[in-house]
């Protein structure tokens, strides 16, 4: 067998003082480089009804980064390099289209209700790590 080697999708824990959620990243450049960084800690911003928090990460867009996602993507925003996770409209919605501040990293999804993210706080830590499996 010759060719690329697909890995397998990145399983990640998140959390706050509130709660925690686990959420199921693919296998992209993006989601490649922020497995190295893993585990990390890093302070929430809210923006509605998204959070999102630096990594620490310099990534370039990929060439298929969008601004309009679903609740319960996990994103990484290129311009300001962090992790965007999104429950919600923000106030650049329009109807039922979420949009994100700019066309963002799309890494994978939320692993069950992304509503979760509600107890999140403006300010909180937040840590990302390896899911156990």
């Amino acid at each position: 067998m010759s060719g690329g080697q697909t890995r397998a999708p990145l399983h990640t824990r998140i959390s706050w003082p509130e709660g925690h959620l686990t959420a199921t990243l693919d296998d992209t450049p993006t989601s490649q480089a922020l497995a190295k960084t893993l585990p990390f800690v890093s302070t929430v911003r809210t923006w509605d009804e998204e959070v999102f928090f630096d990594t620490g990460l310099p990534v370039s867009r990929e060439t298929d980064a969008r601004q309009v996602v679903e609740p319960g993507t996990v994103a990484f925003w290129t311009d300001g390099g962090a992790l965007a996770l999104r429950y919600g409209p923000t106030p650049i919605s329009q109807g039922d289209k979420y949009r994100l501040a700019s066309p963002c990293n799309v890494l994978g999804r939320v692993d069950g209700d992304p509503r979760l993210l509600t107890t999140v706080r403006d300010g909180d830590p937040i840590r990302v790590e390896p899911a156990d499996d």
